[in-house]
Order: C-alpha cells, then structure tokens, then sequence
C-alpha cells in the first residue's frame, strides 16, 4: 500500500513540472484559451494530491491498526493445555465388592489341599469315610487290626461364600450364601475324578438385628475355634452345629430359635435313630463380653428331646438344657489362649459332632436325656510375622447310664494337636500339623490314630 501510494505522488510531481517547463518554452505568448486550460489542469491535479494524501493517511491508520493487532497477540496469555483424559478407575477386588442396585456384592472364598498320614492301631476306615479327611471322634475305629499308614490328598475343604450389603427402605439388609465340599463326600470312586458334592454351609438374610435362614447355632462361639490343619481341630470339646434359625440381637444378647433334631440311642444299645416328631424347636440364648484383655461368652440351650415309635407304641418325651463359656485371653502383644466348656443334658448332638446321642429310650419305652461335659483348651503363639503354632488339647465325656444304654456306646474321646503355620505372602498358608486322638466305649476297649497333615491353603 505504502509503495503504490509513493509511485502515484511521483506521477503528480511530474505532472506539476510539465506544465512549468511548458510555461518556459512558451515564454508567456500563451493565449487567454491556453492559459484557462493550464489552471483548469493545475485544479484537476491539486484535487488527485489530496485524494492521494487522504488514502496515505487511511493506509497509515490500517498500518497501525495490524501493529496493535499483533501486540495484542503476542502478549496474550497461553492457552491452558487440554486436561488429561482421566483413565478408568481398575475395578475393584471382589473382596471390596460391586454394586448391583442398592446392594455391594462380594464374593471370596479359598481353595485348600490337604495331605495325611494317618495310622489307625484298630484298622483303617475305608475309602469314603469321613474319617479319612478329617477328625470324626466317634468314628476312631475300635477292635480291628492294626494295618500300615494310609495316605490320602483331597481338596474337599475348598470354600466359596457370597454376599450381599445395603439400604433398602430405611433398613440395613444383609444375606450369605456359602459352600464347600468336605461334608458331603459324594462318589467314592478315586481312580479318576475324585468327585465331590457342594454341600451347603450358611444361608441367611439379615434385616437390621434379624436373621433369618441357616447359620451358626447361637449357642456356638465360632470365634475362639483354634486355627487347626483339620477341618474342626477341637472336634471332641467344641459345640459344632449350623442350622436353620431365627435370631434376634441388640448389643452383647442374642436370642434364637432353631431346627430341632433329636438323636436317640434304642433301649440297650444299637444304630442311632434320628427323630422328626419334635413339635418345639431349640431355643438358645447367648451374650458376650469385650474387654481390652479379650472376649468372654456365656450361652445357654434349651430344647424338647421327643421319640416317637407307632410300631412300638412309644411317643416319649423330655426336656434338654446346656450351657457353654468360652473365651479369647490376649497373652502379650500377639499370642492368646482360647477356651471353651460346655455341659448338660439332652445335647450330644450339639457337642463334637453328635458324640453322644441327646437322649435314650428306657425299659418302658420313656425317654431319659444323657448327660455329657465337654470342653478344650488352646494356646496360639506368633514366632515371627507369618509364622505362628497352635498347641489343642480337646476332651468329652459321656455320663451313660449303661442299664439303658448298654456297653458299646461312647464314654470318652480326647485328641491333641500340634502344628506351624506360615504364611509367606498374603492370605497363603503352608502348614504341618500332627495329631493324636482316641476313643473309648463304655466296655473299657478303645482305639487311637495318629495322623500328619500337611497343607496349602489360598484365600481370595
């Protein structure tokens, strides 16, 4: 723009002096004509000066304008960078959960493989028996002939539980499903498959301080259970039962009532009978106790113990009642005592997985509850992080009147246990346990079995 306007005052500049240089020449001999057509022609080019000084200074100001313009431009602030695009969150463990609508869902469980050697001084049960996975102590056999060590591998005891938390209307609402393999040993075929049949463990809702459906009998402390390479550990001495319940809890009390089920040994002795003429069910009762030194729980049972035989004319009854105490003594910074002692009548199925029968059948065809007392006594010590022993003893006794009862029913059973448990990552053990257990009729005869465990455990 600059350059084009410089050319055009260059034009008029050598307009302006052509008619000057002509003026000369003419020396003034021009006619009035001739001197009207030169000012007509000095009047046309002053008018061109000023249109061309009035676009220099239009192209002056549009110069000025573009130099602000870049100014500006060059002292604006950098543009803020793009943010981030944010990565999606890793999902969640199952441990931790997922929402399904107004629940979180878990699920979790372990899978654990169990190795003995077990040596049995009256004959080995045969394959199949639950004896063989793990500690039955009415199952110790008693009589037989001594024969080598058995080895057996399983993987029964693999676990898998699901749950579910939330809100729903104002309510806290809770269930549990859980599973395993080891109480239902299904086909006893070994040769190829090993099968196995999922058994149902646990199965209840809970709303607020209810629970309803399958679970732990309140009269249970699962708590202070010592950890045991076996599926129980203390078989003899703890109450062991899960069943279908009601239960109520508010603070330290809660209350229940459960499946009744009543276990009867016949007038003189012979095969276990088991009843469904109970018309009441088992009431329990339980409360428990936190303290800075540990825990204490007292639990009581009370229950109709009913036999009922149409062919034999007999529909007898009677009342059963046991109570339990058991604690968790802290000893130091990591190790603990754990205890339990339980008794009564009426409540061998209750106790170290029906030992004893609740109750026998008299003479005349009534029903006498049988006494029994039982209890155990561990004691868990931490020798370093992940590694950690148990030393068990476990112990029931029988109060049979052998009148009734005859003399080949179940007066005692105890076991010890010993084991080292390592852990050397999360949540997977490695652990050796050995074991000593007898049992002993009220003939005076008695068996023992010695068993090694070995085993590897995964939880998830």
């Amino acid at each position: 723009m600059i350059k084009t306007s410089l050319m055009a005052g260059s034009a008029v500049a050598a307009l302006l002096i052509t008619p000057g240089a002509a003026l000369a020449q003419t020396g003034g001999g021009q006619t009035s004509g001739g001197q009207a057509a030169l000012e007509a022609r000095i009047a046309q080019l002053e008018a061109e000066l000023t249109a061309l000084k009035t676009e220099v200074v239009a192209s002056r100001t549009q110069q000025a304008a573009q130099q602000e313009d870049i100014l500006r431009l060059e002292t604006r602030p950098a543009a803020s960078p793009p943010a981030p695009v944010q990565q999606a969150a890793a999902p969640a463990p199952l441990s931790e959960g997922f929402r399904i609508g107004d629940h979180t869902v878990r699920f979790g469980g372990f899978i654990k493989l169990d190795a003995s050697v077990s040596r049995y001084s009256d004959g080995a049960p045969l394959n199949g028996d639950s004896l063989r996975e793990f500690h039955v102590p009415g199952s110790v056999p008693i009589g037989g002939q001594s024969e080598d060590a058995a080895t057996d591998f399983n993987a029964r005891q693999t676990r898998f539980w699901l749950t579910t938390d939330g809100v729903v209307g104002g309510h806290k609402i809770g269930t549990r499903l859980e599973m395993d393999f080891q109480t239902l040993p299904g086909v006893t075929d070994q040769r190829t498959t090993s099968p196995a049949n999922p058994a149902l463990r646990r199965a209840f809702v809970t709303i607020d301080n209810w629970l309803f459906g399958q679970e732990w009998s309140n009269f249970q402390n699962t708590a202070v259970l010592p950890e045991s390479a076996d599926f129980i550990g203390a078989a003899e001495g703890t109450v062991f039962v899960r069943q279908a319940q009601v239960r109520y809890t508010r603070g330290p009390l809660s209350i229940s009532v459960e499946n009744p089920e009543t276990t009867v040994t016949p007038f003189g002795g012979g095969a276990r009978i088991l009843n469904n003429a109970n018309s009441l069910p088992d009431v329990t009762a339980r409360y428990a106790v936190s303290r800075p030194w540990g825990d204490v729980q007292v639990a009581g049972l009370l229950r109709q113990l009913k036999h009922q035989n149409t062919a034999a004319d007999i529909d007898a009854s009677t009342t059963g009642w046991g109570l339990s105490a058991s604690a968790k003594i802290k000893v130091g910074d990591k190790d603990d005592i754990r205890l339990m002692l339980s008794g009564g009548e009426g409540i061998g199925r209750y106790l170290g997985l029906n030992f004893s029968n609740d109750a026998v059948v008299t003479a005349s065809g009534d029903l006498e509850a049988i006494g029994v007392v039982a209890g155990f006594a561990a004691y868990r010590h931490v020798w370093a992080p992940g590694v950690r022993s148990n030393l068990i003893w476990s112990a029931q006794r029988v109060d049979n009147d052998t009148a009734i009862t005859g003399l080949n029913v179940n007066r005692s059973a105890q076991s010890l246990h010993a084991n080292l448990i390592w852990s050397p990552v999360a949540a997977f053990d490695l652990g050796a346990e050995l074991m000593f257990a007898d049992r002993e009729i009220e003939t005076g005869a008695s068996g023992d079995m010695t068993r090694l465990i070995l085993f590897a455990k995964y939880g998830f």
